[in-house]
């Protein structure tokens, strides 16, 4: 039988071509993937330049020479697209111009067949000093693998450069914590990434190769459970995407991850994603661990010699009591010697309760101690169990790391058995900083720093934590999660009102922001609805508190001073109708002496005039901040005609300006100025928008208005400008190969009394809203406002709409209106 090894060496031809036809065959054997075909590309990649190197050293005549393999290479790990790294070592005894011939004969076939090379040449005293000089050729050289030449430079320099890396490793080991850290702040958290960087980012491949770095140290080690099959499904996701993509990439970009998936045999790419999130958790849980001990163990150097000194060689650890059977010790969170967690089923969460309220990590031991021999709490929760959990998530930042520990060695999963169904699920919405079970935490996280504002921070805290639970399941989360609230606030122990309330919560998660984004707020029905899902003011005080918790725990983009405005806006109101007051239908707003002015303007000239006027949100009196500047109000008047509103949505494309509302209603002039003559316009209409720059400064007002005269004459071409607009921006790298769902758009039922409300939900793109006004025009119905939400890609828009007389639509025909919009917008 012949070896893997012979199959793939390329015996015929020892040159470039010889070797790229060996390399081709064992890269397109399907059954060699992962580690044998990374150590099986190492090795024919040995033998080729072994090959090379004897037969170059004896032509330049040089001896004491050896050739190298460091980094990745060196740990005989190579993937299809990766570099070369190569250190020619030589003894110093050669002529410079010998060893210079020596080096080209090596590395020029190696650039002549298009392979990545990443090399250096040096005696051992010069790779030693380098090393000393460059923390990242230290860690390279600790690698270090002989391919070919004089073994006794390599096996000399290997032991130097493990000396020196034991030796210095008080000094050396601080500073590579302080480049994985910079790394991780440049590059993210690999775990919660929907493009991560599998090499760079935490969590990652280089992370992983630090870890071997400390153990090599011998001054500390990592936890080994699970870590090597981490970082080989990390270096298996690199081949597979390396192969797919032809390119030397670590960025699994999403255009790549079906087709990474199914190289892997996974089911798609979230299946994919969630496997690298569990190998990156696995890994960062490891670095946590691992560089914790690395500083107590050099802050025990640094104080032990004094302390025995004035001891008399006794340094017993102090131990402060924290909790029953928890105490403090060495800046750790450990059991105490009277625990006995296999009788105290409360134990695991009263050591994390005492954990994240003093601030301190659990040890790695006293975690696994508890995983392996806890006995599960019975159901429901004795109140202590309930009490503590409560404790846990009301610490803030602390519950984090607590979480996580505990999380890393099964024990959230064991205590809250659905939490298996959201770990590591990742959310392809941009908006999203987490995954779906970090978010949870996180959301927890925010909602601590609220409990002052309800009078049941428990219910808050609990909530928060359980919101987003109906996401490991199909159909709408808010209705699953409904269900499993009501599952898991029964199984923690709380009474039966208690539970309705959760529940509640959870189902009605998104209610008021979305309400008071998307919605009328002057329309009576509106407030109704809200008030009548919610019941009553306690629950609406947990509701708003859970919604800013929720939405801060999101992302950047899901918040702000202008949306927290208009959902205290709404809970105002929510909260005078739930109080027996009835929600006052609205008047006629009475226009403002700038709003008369335009439309007085407007009506003489027969044009469009308009102004932008700063509206900086009010920051609280106590924050110290300066307003934020959300945008400004956009005032048009305008001659009442056909394509008012898609030529101003299209003219505010053009210049890159984003919508956030829009009001739209025939503006009254006084009986002075409506009786000037008969050739006027019939009436004028009053634009009242709230915008803001994508990016850069605002266009100066004379623009916009020069623009607006030839888009409703028809002599710009709108939609051919934002057309070309629109192919840049579909050429974007982050835009290609996403695979936007269809455009839905729905009528919302009993949304208002006023009007219908068209809701669109779409793929944000340049001159949306054009679009979208031109299908209503072409539908022939009025636009009485609108309610513009952007979040991340998505475009959450409402129209308030009306027939020509000012009634809301009849329902066949609303059906109607929004099957065509849908199918104007595909």
């Amino acid at each position: 039988m012949t070896s893997a090894r012979e199959t793939t060496k390329p015996s015929d031809d020892s040159g470039p071509s010889g070797y790229a036809a060996a390399r081709l065959r064992l890269l397109q054997e399907e059954s060699r993937s992962g580690p044998s075909r990374r150590s099986g590309l190492a090795r024919l990649t040995d033998d080729w330049l072994a090959a090379l190197f004897t037969t170059a050293a004896r032509e330049a005549e040089v001896r004491g020479a050896a050739l190298v393999a460091v980094g990745g290479y060196g740990r005989g790990e190579l993937s299809p697209r990766s570099d070369l790294d190569l250190l020619l070592l030589h003894d110093g005894g050669a002529d410079k111009g010998a060893v210079a011939a020596l080096a080209d004969r090596v590395w020029y076939p190696v650039w002549d067949l298009g392979v990545a090379l990443d090399h250096s040449v040096r005696t051992p005293a010069e790779a030693r000093r380098t090393a000393g000089e460059d923390l990242k050729v230290h860690l390279g050289l600790l690698d270090a693998r002989h391919i070919a030449g004089d073994l006794g430079v390599t096996a000399g320099l290997r032991t130097a450069v493990l000396a020196d890396w034991r030796n210095l490793a008080p000094k050396r080991l601080p500073e590579l914590h302080e480049l994985c850290q910079d790394r991780a702040a440049r590059s993210g958290e690999l775990q919660y990434l929907l493009e991560p960087d599998l090499k760079e980012a935490r969590g990652g491949l280089r992370d992983a190769t630090a870890l071997r770095a400390v153990a090599a140290s011998w001054l500390a080690d990592a936890p080994r459970e699970g870590l090597d099959a981490a970082r080989r499904r990390l270096l298996d996701v690199r081949d597979a995407l390396h192969l797919t993509t032809g390119r030397a990439t670590d960025r699994l970009a999403l255009q790549e991850q079906d087709q990474v998936a199914a190289a892997l045999g996974l089911l798609d790419a979230d299946t994919l994603l969630r496997e690298v999130y569990e190998a990156a958790r696995t890994i960062s849980y490891a670095s946590d661990v691992t560089w914790r001990e690395v500083h107590r163990v050099l802050r025990a150097r640094s104080v032990r010699p004094r302390l025995r000194a004035m001891l008399g060689g006794k340094t017993a650890p102090d131990r402060t009591p924290l909790a029953e059977g928890v105490v403090e010790q060495d800046g750790e969170v450990v059991l105490a010697r009277t625990a006995r967690p296999e009788r105290d089923a409360v134990l695991p969460l009263r050591a994390a309760a005492a954990a994240a309220q003093s601030g301190l990590p659990v040890s790695l031991h006293a975690v696994r101690r508890l995983a392996a021999v806890a006995r599960p709490l019975p159901v429901p929760w004795p109140a202590e169990a309930r009490e503590e959990l409560v404790t846990l998530l009301g610490a803030g930042e602390a519950t984090i790391g607590v979480w996580e520990a505990l999380e890393a060695e099964g024990l959230i999963t064991r205590l809250l058995p659905d939490w298996e169904r959201v770990r590591c699920r990742p959310q392809r919405n941009p908006v999203h900083t987490w995954t779906v079970d970090r978010h949870l935490v996180e959301t927890a996280v925010r909602a601590a720093a609220l409990t002052r504002r309800v009078h049941r921070p428990d219910l808050l805290l609990i909530a928060a934590l359980l919101h987003d639970f109906g996401k490991g399941w199909p159909g709408d989360h808010s209705v699953a999660g409904e269900i499993i609230a009501r599952d898991v606030a029964t199984r923690i122990g709380f009474d039966r009102a208690d539970v309705g309330v959760i529940a509640t919560l959870v189902r009605h998660h998104l209610l008021l922001v979305d309400t008071a984004t998307r919605r009328d707020l002057d329309d009576p029905a509106t407030v109704r609805a809200v008030a009548d899902a919610v019941g009553a003011t306690g629950t609406l005080e947990l509701l708003h508190a859970l919604t800013e918790a929720d939405a801060l725990a999101t992302g950047p983009a899901a918040w702000s001073t202008w949306r927290a405005s208009l959902v205290t806006d709404l809970v105002k109101r929510v909260a005078a109708v739930l109080a027996g007051e009835e929600p006052a239908a609205p008047e006629p707003a009475a226009p403002s002496a700038e709003q008369e002015r335009l439309a007085i303007e407007a009506f003489r000239t027969g044009g469009p005039v308009l102004s932008l006027r700063a509206q900086p949100e009010a920051q609280e009196e106590d924050a110290g901040e300066e307003p934020e500047p959300l945008g400004v109000e956009l005032l048009i008047a305008v001659p009442d005609q056909p394509g008012v509103l898609p030529a101003v949505a299209g003219v505010l494309a053009m210049h890159r300006l984003t919508v956030r509302t829009a009001e739209l209603r025939a503006a009254g002039l006084p009986d002075s100025v409506a009786a000037e003559g008969t050739r006027g316009p019939s009436g004028v209409l009053l634009l009242d928008w709230r915008v803001a720059a994508e990016y850069g400064a605002l266009p100066q007002a004379a623009r916009l208005r020069a623009d607006l005269v030839r888009a409703l004459d028809g002599s710009l071409d709108i939609p051919a400008r934002l057309a070309e607009r629109e192919r840049a921006y579909e050429k974007n790298p982050r835009r290609r190969g996403a695979q936007a769902p269809p455009p839905r758009v729905t009528v919302a039922p009993a949304g208002s009394s006023l009007a219908t409300v068209i809701e669109v939900r779409a793929q944000d793109a340049p001159g949306l809203l054009h679009r979208i006004g031109h299908a209503l025009e072409a539908a022939k119905v009025r636009v009485r406002s609108a309610h513009v939400s952007t979040l991340g890609a998505n475009a959450v828009d409402a129209f308030y709409v009306t027939g020509p007389e000012g009634a809301p639509l009849p329902e066949i025909e609303a059906a109607e209106v929004a099957r065509a919009l849908e199918g104007a917008l595909r």
